[in-house]
């Protein structure tokens, strides 16, 4: 919804969502829906700093998702950090 909001604004030359609030949406859990809203109303994919970014939000939601929900490669990384 946010995406949509962001898009009508920006047709109708009003506020806009700052991209940080994009960002911080995608990085909280949201980036699957980001990703849906991107490709059903072309917004956001042409722009490539913020492609960029949103990429690294995927990739630390993933990354964050697999060591919380498998403790041997939690524990992995962490005995990893030790030497």
């Amino acid at each position: 919804m946010v995406y949509w909001f962001d898009k009508n604004a920006a047709i109708q030359r009003t506020w806009r969502v700052k991209e940080r609030t994009l960002h911080l949406l995608a990085l909280l859990g949201g980036w699957p829906g980001a990703y849906a809203a991107q490709r059903i109303l072309r917004h956001k994919t042409v722009k490539q700093p913020f492609q960029a970014i949103f990429c690294m939000c995927v990739v630390l939601n993933i990354v964050g998702f697999v060591l919380y929900s498998v403790p041997m490669a939690c524990a992995g990384v962490l005995k990893l950090m030790e030497i």
